[in-house]
């Protein structure tokens, strides 16, 4: 069966869809000894070769975990200062990466997977809804609360609408929040912005897949029917 250059790349883990087509644009993917030109290539993963920078691609076997990430572990498979890394959690052979990120101080599900096309399914903004559970200093009013919710503009970059809903009311109250985007730090520049700074935040699901009772820094094989639900997600 003829598939996309594309997919083929992306289901070894080399990149997502949208990584290779850029791959593509610069040149660097052939197909049987020809440079590829054309974003609508398709070819045999069985009886081609596809290579990107001289390498043929080669089909990994797909693996996706679930981590809670604790507060002080980077979410990346790399880092020049040697920090923890959240790709350290899960002790396997094959090369995994975080399919979206989490702050260094934030905490929580983070999904660890080779498999390029649930990575472009889970960080393409307007598609799958992320969880947290954020607590936040003071008691924000409904008012600000609401203008998050509509979409707020903070230094002159425009976030898209979520959902907040107030979990626990204390002298330092326990947010829920609802995001179908992901841009860096957005919930701590959103409470920063109307004057009540994030304390803690704890992503708890990224479409059907929930943390449940994941102990910090531990991890477990995510369910077909997990890694199905979150690829038929629009």
């Amino acid at each position: 069966m003829r598939e996309r250059i594309q997919k083929i790349i992306a289901a070894a883990g080399v990149t997502s869809r949208r990584g290779a087509e850029e791959l593509i644009r610069e040149g660097k993917v052939t197909l049987n000894g020809q440079t590829v030109k054309d974003l609508g290539a398709r070819a045999d993963p069985c009886r081609d070769y596809v290579k990107v920078n001289g390498k043929v691609v080669k089909r990994e076997s797909l693996r996706h975990y679930v981590v809670n990430k604790p507060q002080g572990v980077l979410s990346s498979a790399a880092d020049p200062r040697k920090r923890p890394l959240v790709t350290d959690l899960v002790n396997v052979s094959k090369r995994l990466y975080p399919a979206g990120r989490l702050d260094y101080q934030s905490e929580g599900l983070v999904i660890l997977t080779n498999d390029g096309e649930l990575t472009q399914k889970i960080t393409r903004s307007g598609g799958i809804k992320k969880v947290y559970r954020v607590k936040v200093r003071g008691r924000a009013p409904e008012k600000q609360l609401d203008k998050l919710c509509r979409g707020a503009r903070i230094q002159g970059e425009k976030f898209s609408a979520c959902e907040i809903s107030l979990l626990k009311e204390a002298r330092n109250c326990w947010y829920e929040v609802i995001l179908c985007e992901g841009k860096n730090r957005q919930i701590r520049r959103m409470f920063g912005q109307i004057g009540h700074p994030v304390m803690r935040l704890r992503r708890t699901a990224i479409g059907s897949v929930r943390l449940g009772e994941l102990a910090p820094g531990a991890h477990r094989k995510m369910t077909p029917e997990e890694v199905s639900s979150l690829k038929a997600s629009n």
